[in-house]
């Protein structure tokens, strides 16, 4: 704020006037009056300047105390006054820089048309702002936020430019480290699956003529097994290693982890000599490794495919690497697998029901959430769903999951389509509280491919973001097929990750899988879900009758949940409620449904005036 001007008082012109009156006018009564007058006005006057200086000096003070820096320069930009956050960014003091032209601080990294337009600006604007980079006392350069205003009399003459700036190299610093965290693979510093894809678009769209990309997945066969025997440590420095011989085996082409034990290798090549590319690949990575005192040679599944012969797009050679990979290791490790469009012809019925899974995706049209509710033992009470994939074809109607699923996890669509599940439930949580509608926990299944392919936790998290759902209401069902999957690596540190965002983790169709007690006691889980087959000759058999008491028995000890699956009959739900099992699911309550029969359903068991709890009486 400009002070007011001493001068612009009314008191103190008349004092002016008064002043000479003291001396010629005759009468002394009069006299004393202008006297009185005098007096008033230059009291009124020494207490204006003194507002002014008080002012001055708190301004001061302000500029003193500011984090940003200031300079003041006259018209030819020569530095007037600066203040002492420009002494601490910079390194100069005042005395030092003081009469220097303010453009000889800049780095060299502005050419001649970033000055002109800033000078232009200035002058035609009365103000500049942008990022430009300066330097400092010892001679290292850094970003700035500048703002500069022209300071202009009251002909309209610029006299003077005060500038301020903060320094923003530590905010540079953070952003790179966000790139970086996104585009790059933080065990190995390689790209990850999201950059890879970026660079393998790129060098697509600049392939010449008589170029070819080949390309080639790499997976550790059994890398599980090493991690469980080295430790998690030696672990993970036998795949940094691992990393690094890769990229000089492939200097000057494109090496990435995809997550897990998987790594990516891309050339640009004028030789059509794609099987020796591989076998060399398989060679070099194939020597052993010295880890601590022990000699590792590991064994590879390795995918590939060559573009553009076998695709001229990004999305649609990751499929088919994918593809190629599993196909691999359906033949058994260790071994080699290109992708032939010839074997998809082969099994063309399978391929057409891929295709039509791939225009599913695309448009989003065909599938669909099914849900089915949880119920607790003691009063039928809802409290929570789990949510169901259904895929509903124009042509076949409802395709079961048992036929989709695995061609979706052969040829590379279990992770788009575990996203879309992320999403379409998380939409759906948000519609349903928007009508107002119970908020109950919902529960998605997570495949071994979501896990290994390391994309999870960012569609959670950018969905959760997108919808407004807190994680909480978000549960992950994981089989105990995806615990045991090497791909995966060492799941346990991102279950833990994902459970300290807020996340439930239930262990799906427990008792079906070969995990160990021992193994299981160390994971960070809510919740094990009993499977069908355990329930569905209950109470009869005493084989099924002992299992279940059993593992409702260690649930207790582990301080877990247990649902039990498949509850059709209401003598299976009387021994569950006799051996402690708390929550039930099946269709002794309900069977799956898309979300306006869960709506409806709602509607029609919402007992109490605030719909905080919905309860539900077996059906027959």
């Amino acid at each position: 704020m400009r002070p007011s001007s001493a001068f612009n008082r009314p008191l103190l012109w008349a004092a002016m006037v008064a002043l000479p009156a003291c001396i010629w006018l005759p009468d002394p009564g009069l006299r004393t009056v202008a006297v009185g007058i005098v007096a008033t006005g230059l009291w009124v006057a020494w207490r204006q300047i003194k507002r002014d200086r008080q002012h001055a000096d708190l301004m001061q003070q302000a500029l003193m105390l500011s984090e940003e820096g200031v300079q003041i320069t006259d018209a030819d930009n020569r530095i007037l006054a600066v203040n002492p956050a420009f002494t601490r960014i910079t390194g100069f003091t005042e005395d030092e820089i003081r009469g220097l032209n303010a453009a000889s601080l800049a780095a060299a990294r502005h050419d001649a048309a970033f000055f002109k337009r800033f000078w232009q600006t200035l002058h035609s604007k009365g103000r500049w702002e942008g990022e430009i980079w300066n330097r400092r006392k010892q001679g290292d350069e850094f970003p700035e936020w500048l703002r500069v205003k022209a300071v202009t009399d009251g002909r309209g003459r610029i006299t003077h430019y005060v500038g301020t700036f903060t320094d923003i190299s530590v905010h540079k610093a953070r952003e790179q480290d966000l790139r970086r965290i996104g585009f790059e693979d933080p065990l190995t510093g390689l790209p990850n699956r999201r950059r890879l894809h970026d660079l393998m678009t790129s060098r697509l769209r600049h392939l010449r003529a008589g170029e070819s990309l080949d390309m080639a997945i790499i997976d550790i066969d059994g890398f599980k097994s090493v991690n469980d025997s080295l430790g998690v440590e030696q672990g993970d420095r036998l795949l940094a290693r691992f990393g690094q011989r890769l990229a000089h085996h492939v200097a000057g082409g494109v090496v990435g982890r995809l997550g897990g034990d998987e790594f990516l290798a891309i050339r640009t090549t004028t030789f059509d000599d794609h099987d020796n590319w591989i076998a060399g690949l398989r060679d070099h990575l194939g020597e052993p490794f010295e880890v601590g005192s022990k000699t590792l040679r590991l064994g590879l599944s390795i995918g590939s495919c060559r573009a553009p012969e076998d695709g001229k797009e990004s999305g649609v050679l990751f499929q088919r690497l994918e593809s190629a990979l599993y196909s691999a290791k359906r033949h058994g490790r260790n071994v080699s697998r290109r992708f032939r469009p010839a074997l998809d012809v082969q099994d063309s019925p399978q391929m057409a029901l891929v295709y039509s899974l791939r225009d599913a995706l695309a448009n989003g049209e065909q599938l669909e959430l099914h849900y089915q509710t949880q119920h607790r033992v003691m009063d039928g009470a809802v409290v929570g769903m789990e949510a169901l994939l259904r895929w509903r074809h124009p042509e076949h109607g409802m395709v079961s999951p048992g036929d989709f699923i695995p061609l979706a996890e052969r040829h590379g669509l279990m992770g788009p389509l575990g996203n879309w599940v992320i999403d379409e439930a998380l939409a759906q949580m948000a519609r349903w509280r928007e009508m107002g509608l119970p908020q109950l926990p919902v529960w998605i299944n997570i495949s071994a491919i979501q896990m290994f392919q390391g994309e999870l936790e960012a569609a959670l998290a950018s969905g959760l973001a997108r919808h407004g759902i807190e994680p909480a209401k978000l549960g992950l069902e994981l089989t105990e097929s995806v615990l045991l999957d090497e791909r995966a690596g060492d799941i346990v540190p991102r279950l833990e990750a994902l459970r300290a965002k807020g996340h439930r983790i239930a262990i799906d169709d427990f008792g079906m899988g070969y995990s160990s007690l021992s193994y299981l006691k160390n994971l960070p889980l809510d919740k094990l879900k009993l499977d069908r087959a355990f329930i569905h000759s209950l109470p009869d058999d005493p084989a099924d009758a002992a299992i279940v008491s059993a593992v409702l028995a260690m649930a207790r000890g582990l301080a877990l949940d247990v649902v039990a699956e498949g509850v059709e009959t209401r003598g299976q739900l009387d021994f569950l409620q006799r051996a402690g099992c708390r929550l039930v699911q099946g269709y002794l309550y309900s069977r799956p449904g898309p979300a306006e029969v869960i709506e409806a359903q709602w509607q029609a068991l919402k007992t109490d005036s605030a719909g905080l709890m919905l309860r539900a009486e077996p059906t027959a």
